[in-house]
């Protein structure tokens, strides 16, 4: 009985040293660039509507200050990360043009992000608001 009791912690430790036991999450990292943010770029845009419709790049060199670099990775549940980037380049202030694996057809990553920003999903309401309507005052 005394042997028994002795083999539990031992083989507690066995089982949750196995990888199927241990949860891992998704790893999601840098600039989430909305689709349709990133259609509506256009040459001859500034620097500043170009930062109010895509937000502060990634990576802005003082070296390279006609450079914006947008990147994001994304690696499902201890899988490969894939990186998606997308590079503007300015001339004058203005956008010259842009490239990068952003525009690409959908990659997991994308769809992935896409599914965590669903539009269908229910926007959460406050808690008086939420009171009201189990009251049926104002706002039902």
């Amino acid at each position: 009985m005394n042997f028994a009791r002795s083999m539990i912690l031992p083989a507690a430790l066995l089982l949750t040293a196995c990888g199927g036991l241990v949860y891992k999450q998704d790893i999601q990292q840098g600039n989430v660039l909305d689709e349709d943010a990133v259609a509506e770029l256009e040459t001859g845009m500034t620097k500043r509507q170009v930062q109010v419709l895509l937000g502060t790049p990634s990576i802005n060199s003082p070296f390279h200050q006609d450079r914006w670099d947008y990147m994001n990775t994304y690696a499902p549940r201890g899988g490969k990360p894939e990186k998606r980037v997308l590079t503007l380049y300015f001339e004058n202030g203005a956008l010259a043009s842009m490239e990068g694996n952003y525009l690409d057809e959908k990659s997991m990553a994308g769809k992935a992000l896409d599914e965590l920003q669903d539009p269908e999903e229910a926007p959460i309401q406050d808690l008086e608001s939420l009171r009201q309507e189990e009251r049926g005052g104002p706002g039902t």
